[in-house]
């Protein structure tokens, strides 16, 4: 993958007539405005997803594991801890959030899916309160029934290709569903959204194609095609949870780090991806909570809202 470019994009950007061509915006929560994501590889993913031969590599190459396992196998390469320095530089990281100095990481991946000191990411107390499971930017749907767009209007969420389980389907059928988006520049690890006992991982394998929106803006389907895991959480307040991480381009391990059947507190870590972005999709069942207003407001105007783990996003529908 070529070298991330810098962006030139600003706030009073006109939209163009090509979508794919304009550029990430999302809003952030902590400092309340708008900004425009730096897109790490923008390059590359342009032309694996505009350009009719890039389309041609993508569904020849990109999209197999084992392009993924290729360049997961560089990033292991010591070699690869030369980026590390340059990387922080350019995307302004927090080394007082780090739980380790950026010397001790003898790879890139390894600084990619490294952790957080105890007090960089606060988990929200409140019991009655559902958190983000991963640093990234978020939309939140009340009724997936109900979704009339995603990244394009007019595009669907297939939950029954997605789970490719016709019990769980009906089980979620008219459920609520938040959706967070891991670029490269975040923070790799996920955490549980909830108290709970989770089971097994059921992991469907699929393609490895791009999550970043340049590529979900043209097809969303890529989001059930991907390689992707399925965990259920029973709680006492929300019902059965399901916590869904997604593989993506040169993102294809996903490595649960919890133990199955053993009561989870809020915040656990439940897991981490190596190199590349990725996403995570939670389902809930009707009627079981109400999401965040500024998550539904900005969902519902086609933007992103973007949040850190343990930050609230939803509150159990008995305590509203």
């Amino acid at each position: 993958m070529p070298e991330p470019p810098s962006t030139t994009a600003t706030s009073n950007s006109k939209p163009s007539t090509n979508l794919s061509a304009d550029p990430i915006r999302y809003f952030n929560r902590a400092s309340g405005k708008l900004e425009t994501e730096a897109v790490y590889g923008e390059g590359f993913l342009r032309w694996t997803y505009e350009n009719p031969l890039g389309k041609l590599s993508l569904e020849a190459m990109v999209k197999r594991a084992g392009f993924s396992r290729w360049y997961g196998w560089r990033m292991d390469k010591p070699a690869s801890k030369s980026k590390v320095l340059p990387f922080i530089e350019q995307y302004g990281l927090d080394l007082a959030e780090f739980a380790d100095p950026p010397e001790c990481f003898d790879s890139f991946n390894e600084f990619f899916y490294r952790k957080l000191n105890e007090s960089a990411r606060p988990i929200l107390a409140e019991e009655n309160t559902v958190v983000f499971p991963a640093d990234g930017r978020h939309f939140g749907f009340p009724d997936i029934e109900a979704m009339d767009s995603f990244y394009v209007k007019g595009q669907r969420f297939q939950l029954d290709n997605f789970l490719q389980d016709p019990e769980l389907t009906e089980r979620y059928t008219g459920g609520t569903l938040l959706f967070s988006r891991l670029c490269p520049v975040d923070y790799h690890r996920f955490h549980f959204p909830v108290a709970g006992t989770p089971g097994h991982l059921c992991l469907i394998e699929g393609a490895l194609y791009s999550v970043n929106p340049l590529a979900l803006r043209q097809r969303l389907a890529y989001l059930w095609e991907n390689k992707r895991a399925i965990t259920a959480i029973q709680t006492s307040q929300f019902g059965q949870v399901l916590m869904c991480p997604i593989g993506a381009t040169c993102v294809g391990s996903i490595k649960p780090t919890y133990e199955p059947d053993a009561l989870m507190k809020k915040g656990d870590e439940m897991g981490y991806f190596e190199f590349g972005g990725s996403s995570t999709i939670l389902l809930f069942e009707p009627n079981m909570i109400t999401l965040s207003g500024d998550l539904v407001e900005w969902t519902s105007k086609g933007t992103e809202l973007y949040a850190k783990m343990g930050e609230e996003c939803a509150r159990a529908k008995a305590a509203t």
